[in-house]
Formats: C-alpha cells, structure tokens, sequence
C-alpha cells in the first residue's frame, strides 16, 4: 500500500515545481552566477521589475535562492539574490510518491553570519 505524502512534502514539491516551470524563474536561475540585486536581475535577464520580484519570491519561497544585505557605506543597504543549490533531483519512490532532493551549496562562515543580518534585519 502506497504512503500518503505529507502535507509539507507536497506543498515544497509543488513549490519547486511552480518555480521551476516558470520560463522567467529559470532564466533568474541561469543569471545568478554571483549574488545580484533586483535590479541588477531585472536588467540582465530583461523582466521589468515588478515580475522580476515576483519571481524572486516564487524562487526564495521555492527554497531555490538565498537573500542576502548588500551593505552600503550610504546606508542605502540592498538586498541580493543568489542560487542556493547545486542540484535539484525529482525521486519517485518505492511507495511510487513523488518527492524532491536539493543539494545545497555550502555557505561560508561570512555567507551564515550574512544569513544571521539578513534575519535580524526582517525581525526589525
């Protein structure tokens, strides 16, 4: 008897499914070869802004991207956007369940402590 899939595995397959099937989300995906702002993002890959950020949330939803802070001596910080797998692998199991395996990068000590900023700066 096959396993019913939990509520959270279906909701992120269905995440990563939905991000990657948007045509605009995959070319964010193929840009991002170094963090990036919205800005940076919307000019490279030629989306006007407003649907770049929407797709931004769609991948940092997705678990897909990392934001990071762009600290800026003006104090004008930024946010920036980068790839935050290596591999997205689509598994069916042996109960025949679709499930999802992302290898993720490895972060750094800075990259984590820059994680840790960004989290206390949407708490504030």
């Amino acid at each position: 008897m096959a396993r019913e899939q939990s509520a959270s595995e279906s909701a992120e397959l269905d995440s990563v499914f939905g991000a990657l099937d948007d045509a605009d989300a995959r070319d964010i995906i193929r840009t991002l070869d170094e963090p990036m702002t919205a800005s940076e993002i919307s000019d490279d890959c030629d989306i006007p802004l407003s649907t770049t950020y929407r797709k931004l949330d769609l991948l940092t939803d997705a678990n897909l991207l990392l934001e990071g802070t762009e600290i800026r001596s003006d104090g004008h910080h930024a946010t920036t956007y980068e790839v935050a797998f290596e591999e997205v692998r689509i598994l069916l199991t042996d109960e025949r369940d679709l499930s999802v395996d992302i290898t993720r990068t490895e972060r750094s000590p800075e990259e984590r402590l820059a994680d840790i900023w960004t989290a206390v700066r949407e708490e504030t």
